[in-house]
């Protein structure tokens, strides 16, 4: 017999490597953009979030001040973002996407989105529509641990 803890490893670890593997696949797409994938994960973060400091910006996408910095430096020499004094602190900078970051992040989303949906299209109703229990479920995990209903209990709601 299969224990619970094994089962769940299982599929900890398939999940994982396929969650990863789609992305790179589908991400592929942003290729034609020239912008790499933590850029126009940056861009995204400001059109949906709106602006930020360079510091939310690097904490959000997980990597360092400096590194944030260059990679706001180069959107900016594309002319996909702006800085600007945050007016509410003159003595902070936020960062905005310009109206062409907002063109270009549109344009890469669209073109994910197409190649996923191409994929789909492969399948038969009965796993689109398995896929789509999934990404209910998988919804429910991005909660944080202490949101998430005890084991076994049914959610509110």
């Amino acid at each position: 017999m299969t224990s619970r803890a094994s089962i769940v490893e299982r599929v900890v670890d398939r999940l994982h490597s396929a969650a990863i593997h789609l992305l790179r696949r589908v991400r592929r797409q942003d290729a034609r953009l020239g912008i790499g994938p933590t850029g126009l994960s940056a861009l995204s973060l400001l059109v949906v979030r709106g602006p930020c400091t360079i510091s939310q910006l690097a904490d959000a996408e997980q990597v360092a001040r400096p590194t944030m910095s260059r990679l706001v430096a180069s959107l900016e020499r594309h002319g996909l973002v702006v800085r600007a004094s945050d007016p509410s602190d003159r003595r902070r900078t936020l960062v905005r996407p310009t109206s062409t970051g907002r063109i270009v992040r549109r344009r890469g989303r669209e073109r994910r989105f197409l190649d996923l949906a191409e994929r789909l299209d492969r399948l038969s109703p009965d796993d689109i529509t398995l896929l789509d229990r999934a990404a209910e479920l998988m919804e429910r995990l991005r909660a944080p641990l202490s949101a998430r209903p005890p084991s076994g209990s049914a959610p509110a709601g």
